[in-house]
């Protein structure tokens, strides 16, 4: 059986990209353990998880659907380490790199989402 998702390159950027979220949560104070760092490692899973999950629906106007919510969650993963950097558990180098992935990636799930029908 293929997978759809597997076969977009987004996709293996995002797991780049939750591969270095989960190392850079490693920085953060065991405190935030059940705050920030489950949020964000959730948040960052969960642009893989919709993407994967909404390439194997009925129509292209619903993967469109997952792939926006796969935006919003990297959205909210901006929002993280906004406050992480806010909160000195990230520096000023770690943040701008890792905003610029997720631009990346937004980038790419949206020019994804374009090329699919109504």
């Amino acid at each position: 059986m293929s997978f759809r998702f597997r076969n977009f390159s987004v996709y293996k950027e995002i797991l780049d990209f939750i591969r270095e979220i989960y190392q850079m949560t490693e920085m953060f104070p065991k405190k935030e353990v059940f705050g920030l760092t489950g949020q964000i490692k959730r948040a960052s899973t969960s642009i893989a998880l919709n993407l994967a999950e909404g390439s194997d629906r009925g129509s292209d106007k619903e993967f469109k659907r997952f792939i926006n919510i796969s935006i919003g969650s990297a959205n909210e993963v901006v929002a993280v380490l906004d406050i992480a950097l806010d909160n000195k558990y990230i520096d000023r180098k770690t943040h701008n790199a890792l905003l610029e992935k997720s631009e990346k990636i937004v980038r790419q799930l949206s020019t994804l989402a374009q090329r699919l029908t109504n």
